[in-house]
C-alpha cells in the first residue's frame, strides 16, 4: 500500500515556481490524480500541499506543491515563508515556468543548488507558449523539459528524468543497524512499552529497526527491560549488539556484560537520519552549559505530550541534574524550526523517525553555519548519564571524533 511507507522514508519532491505557472496541474498530471485544486486564478495554492504516492521504480515519494514565489501582500508574504521552509525538506526540485525563465526561477534554483538538491526545469504550457526560451536553464546545466499539463505532453519525460537524478542516498538507502550486526548474527532489542505508542503497537523507530535487521538476514530478539537478563542467559552465543530505548540505558548497562556492544535506537537514528559525528561531538556542549542558558528541543512529530514526556520532562531533568544549573528549555514540533537559532547554546533533536534525512541534515547544516552545537535525544541522555563512550562504541568513526574533540576542548581549558 502507498501509505504503508512512513513519511520520513520517502523521497520528498518539491514543486516550485510563480503563481499560475501550472505547478498544481503538473502535480496532478504526474500522479494521475486531482491532488491540488487548479484554476486560472493566480494564487490558488496557499499552503504547501503534500501527496504520498508510489513512483515506480523509484519507490515511495512525497510531493510538495508550494505557493507561488511571486505572491503579493501580507498574506502572500506568509505563503512565501511557508514555501521557503519547504526547501529544507526537499530531496528533488521541479521548477515550473511558462513564458520565461527569470529572476524568480533563478532564485529558486540557487536555493536548491546551495543545498545540493538535483533540479528539473519544466517549461509548461507548451500548447500555449511553444517558443518559451529554455536557453537559461540549459546553460545552468539543468535538465529542461517542455510540457503541457493540459494534454499531458512531456509528463512521461518528467518521470524518466526524476528517476535519473534521484539522489544516490535515496536509491542506496543506508541501513539502520543491519550493516553493524551482519548476516546470521543476533541483535537484542530492549523495548520498554512506551506510553506514547498506541496500544498493541511498537513505536516507529523500533519497528523500522526490526525490519532493517530482517532485511539484512540478521536475527532479532525483542525483550522488555525487566526480561533482558534472563533472555541473555537463554542465548547460546553472545549478541552482536544490544539496542535499547535511551530512557532505559542505566538498567540495561547494569544487566549486560561489559564486553557486549551497546547503543540506543535514538543513536542509531542519528546515524540513519542525521550526522552522527556532528551530533556526537555536539553533545560536548553540555559540559559548558551555564545558569539560564537557552536550549532548544526539536521534535519531528506532533505527538500529545504525556506526564513523563522525554523531551519536556526527562531530558531537562537529566541535564539539570548533570549541570547543576537552571536551564531555559524551549520545545518545538513538526516543521516549525526557528529562523534565528543564535539565542540557543545547544539544540537537541529527536531521532526524527518521521522526517526524511535531508530535512534533518538541513537543520544540522544551519546549526553548523551559525555555530550552534546540535545533538540528539539518545546522545544527550548517554552523555548526561556518563555512558557516552559505551553508546558510541559500535560506531568507531563517531567515537574517535568524539574523543578527539573532547581532548581538544580539555587542552583549551
Amino acid at each position: 500500500m502507498t501509505q504503508a511507507t512512513p513519511k520520513g522514508l520517502r523521497l520528498h519532491i518539491g514543486i516550485y515556481g510563480r503563481r499560475n505557472a501550472g505547478k498544481s496541474s503538473i502535480l496532478n498530471a504526474i500522479t494521475n490524480q486531482q491532488v491540488s485544486i487548479v484554476s486560472d486564478f493566480a494564487g490558488t495554492t496557499t499552503d504547501p500541499v503534500e501527496k504520498a504516492m508510489e513512483l515506480l521504480p523509484l519507490g515511495p515519494v512525497q510531493f510538495i506543491d508550494t505557493a507561488g514565489v511571486d505572491d503579493e501582500g501580507d498574506l502572500g508574504k506568509l505563503r512565501i515563508e511557508k514555501t521557503i521552509k519547504a526547501f529544507d525538506r526537499t530531496d528533488m526540485g521541479l521548477i515550473i515556468f511558462d513564458k520565461e525563465w527569470g529572476d524568480y526561477e533563478e532564485e529558486i534554483f540557487n536555493e536548491l543548488n546551495r543545498r545540493s538538491v538535483p533540479v528539473i526545469a519544466i517549461a509548461n504550457k507548451s500548447d500555449i507558449y511553444p517558443d518559451t526560451p529554455v536557453d537559461k536553464p540549459l546553460a545552468l546545466g539543468i535538465n529542461t523539459i517542455r510540457t503541457s499539463a493540459t494534454n499531458r505532453d512531456g509528463i512521461a519525460a518528467i518521470r524518466e528524468s526524476m528517476l535519473k537524478i534521484a539522489p544516490d542516498d535515496f536509491i542506496n538507502s543506508p541501513a539502520i543497524v543491519g550493516d553493524i550486526v551482519g548476516s546470521g548474527e543476533i541483535a537484542v532489542l530492549v523495548v520498554p512499552i512506551d506510553k506514547e505508542a498506541p496500544k498493541g503497537r511498537l513505536i516507529l523507530p523500533q519497528v523500522q529497526t526490526i525490519r532493517d535487521l530482517l532485511d539484512s538476514d540478521s536475527y532479532c530478539m525483542v525483550v522488555k527491560e525487566r526480561e533482558l537478563k534472563s533472555a541473555l542467559k537463554k542465548l547460546n552465543f553472545p549478541p552482536k549488539l544490544v539496542v535499547t530505548d535511551s530512557q532505559a540505558f542505566l538498567k540495561v548497562v547494569a544487566d549486560i556484560p561489559q564486553e557486549a556492544p551497546l547503543t540506543s535506537f535514538s543513536v542509531l537514528f542519528s546515524r540513519f537520519k542525521g550526522d552522527l559525528l556532528t551530533q556526537a561531538t555536539g553533545a560536548l556542549a553540555i559540559e559548558n552549559l551555564k545558569q539560564n542558558d537557552k536550549i532548544l528541543v526539536a521534535e519531528a512529530c506532533s505527538h500529545h505530550p504525556i506526564g513523563e514526556d522525554i523531551g519536556r520532562v526527562k531530558i531537562p531533568r537529566w541535564l539539570t541534574q548533570y549541570t547543576g544549573c537552571k536551564l531555559d528549555f524551549t520545545t518545538i514540533q513538526g516543521h516549525d524550526f526557528p529562523e534565528d537559532i543564535t539565542p540557543y547554546k545547544l539544540i537537541i533533536h529527536c531521532g526524527a523517525c518521521t522526517f526524511n534525512r535531508r530535512n534533518v541534515l538541513s537543520r544540522i547544516m544551519k546549526c553548523r553555519d551559525m555555530g550552534i552545537p546540535v545533538t540528539n535525544y539518545g546522545l544527550t541522555i548517554a552523555y548526561s548519564l556518563g555512558i557516552m563512550e559505551r553508546a558510541l562504541e559500535p560506531f568507531p568513526a563517531a567515537l574517535n571524533a568524539f574523543l578527539k574533540e573532547k581532548e581538544t576542548i580539555s587542552k583549551k581549558h
